[in-house]
């Protein structure tokens, strides 16, 4: 009786890995310049304000040279290289000026010898996304969203006078007083003639330094206790 042998037949498609090499064309490659064990990286904060910034594409005699940031906040974390010549000393130089800058934490980093050109336009792409990244936080820090989320509402305690409680609501603006509105006040003539003025007085002289108006006396020093606690309060 005839055994059948087994055969066991092993694909090693999967398992080897093939490696391809495309022929230079003689001009530029993009490459990234964080490459394992090429180019170090500073750790991110992970505080979800990252921004990755392309800088200008800075022609030179070897060819194209232009970098892409990440910041993470202020500081710069990453610098990718997208586009560089494509030659021996350019490949050695650019872990060093990603690690100078990484180090520096600015585009002032030292020429690395033997690739002077590369690195005179790795400088002056890298400039160009500080700059770009400059502005753009700039033009965050001064939009309504971002003074909006300056903005602070505090409410003074709640002073009881002989004409009734007086209490102050202060909503300031950065460290400015923006604006005041009573939340408690007497049901009077005078208080109610002297609210206006009392409030203009304060966004005039942004404290509770300010004087009580004629007639309405008691519910003007009632109106200065709040406020000063409501000043003392946003600290």
């Amino acid at each position: 009786m005839k055994r059948a042998i087994p055969v066991l037949v092993l694909s090693v498609a999967g398992l080897i890995p093939v490696w391809r090499y495309a022929p230079s064309d003689g001009s530029t490659t993009t490459t990234e310049a964080s490459a394992p064990a090429a180019t170090p990286s500073a750790p991110s904060s992970g505080n979800g304000s990252s921004q990755v910034v392309k800088g200008t594409t800075v022609d030179t005699e070897k060819g194209p040279v232009q970098v892409e940031v990440t910041f993470d906040g202020d500081k710069i974390t990453v610098v990718k290289l997208l586009q560089q010549p494509n030659h021996p000393q350019t490949e050695a130089a650019v872990p060093k000026l990603v690690a100078s800058t990484l180090k520096a934490q600015s585009a002032d980093v030292d020429t690395v010898s033997g690739a002077t050109i590369t690195s005179d336009g790795y400088r002056e792409s890298l400039q160009a996304a500080i700059d770009a990244h400059a502005e753009s936080a700039s033009a965050a820090s001064s939009s309504p969203s971002a003074s909006a989320a300056a903005s602070q509402v505090v409410a003074g305690s709640a002073v009881n006078t002989e004409k009734g409680t007086v209490q102050v609501e202060v909503t300031f603006e950065g460290d400015s007083i923006g604006s005041v509105r009573m939340l408690q006040q007497p049901n009077h003539p005078q208080t109610e003639a002297a609210v206006p003025k009392l409030v203009a007085s304060t966004l005039k002289a942004q404290s509770a330094d300010i004087d009580a108006v004629s007639g309405a006396t008691i519910t003007s020093e009632g109106y200065v206790e709040s406020l000063q606690a409501a000043l003392d309060a946003r600290g």
